[in-house]
């Protein structure tokens, strides 16, 4: 279903970390809460402005991302990097292929690039298993790219010492996984409305911002509203995040939709 609104919508598809939540075999309290907004599938995002529609990173969960939200298409993909909860799902573009009768366009760094063609060689064999996925890699670097009538600017951070893309479209960014970000990088971020930002958990980790850390970025980028987002079990239930975190910051669950 096509957003008819004028607004860019967004919509967190999923909100968890590469384990998602519940985790498994796990025993908390938070993974077996029966508050649906605990329940988190691996982040992405999709991003929709009249009839041009994006998705933001590909993970395990994107078959059933794409069945609960009703998508019957997309323009392109965007990858933030090549790590497995952001890239395992794209075999299922298969369906979108057949209805497009085209292949995908995945936008991502040559870096990027190259892992799929190891990862996804059946993709890209010279002699290719009929039915495999349809890819049309593009590249992408610190320029500002359009797709339809989204013009989408990539921020470069660092996931520990892995450079990484989070994306701007318009008043409002996407960042996750990861734990810096140089100064000229942040000063794309000036004047974004709405930020949707990784917080893996309470205590420190070596390439995930913590709580403390998402928030501290948070207040220098100064948002309206910011959304947390890419949450481990070891984060809490939401309902206990809500009452403790500022009124302008809200951790995401999967299915939020925002109109901006």
């Amino acid at each position: 279903m096509l957003n008819e609104l004028n607004c860019m919508r967004v919509t967190l598809l999923g909100t968890g970390t590469s384990q998602g939540v519940p985790v498994i075999a796990c025993q908390c309290d938070v993974c077996h809460s029966t508050d649906g907004r605990d329940n988190r599938l691996r982040s992405a995002i999709m991003i929709e402005e009249g009839s041009t529609r994006v998705i933001v990173d590909v993970g395990p969960d994107f078959r059933q991302q794409m069945l609960r939200q009703k998508v019957d298409n997309i323009d392109a993909i965007l990858l933030t990097h090549e790590h497995a909860d952001h890239i395992f799902g794209l075999d299922d573009i298969r369906s979108f292929n057949w209805i497009r009768k085209s292949a995908m366009d995945v936008y991502c760094e040559p870096r990027v690039q190259n892992n799929l063609k190891s990862i996804f060689n059946y993709v890209f064999a010279t002699q290719k298993y009929p039915g495999t996925p349809q890819m049309n890699l593009i590249d992408l670097d610190s320029n500002a790219i359009t797709i339809g009538s989204l013009t989408v600017q990539p921020i470069r951070v660092y996931h520990y010492q892995l450079p990484v893309y989070g994306f701007r479209v318009g008043n409002f960014a996407y960042l996750t996984d990861f734990n810096s970000i140089e100064d000229h990088e942040l000063d794309k971020l000036a004047g974004v409305e709405i930020l949707v930002i990784c917080s893996l958990r309470k205590t420190s980790h070596i390439s995930h911002l913590n709580l403390a850390e998402a928030i501290g970025l948070i207040e220098r980028i100064k948002p309206r509203k910011a959304f947390l987002t890419h949450m481990s079990h070891e984060m809490g239930k939401h309902q206990d995040l809500l009452a403790e975190l500022p009124a302008h910051i809200e951790p995401g669950y999967d299915g939020l939709i925002i109109d901006l």
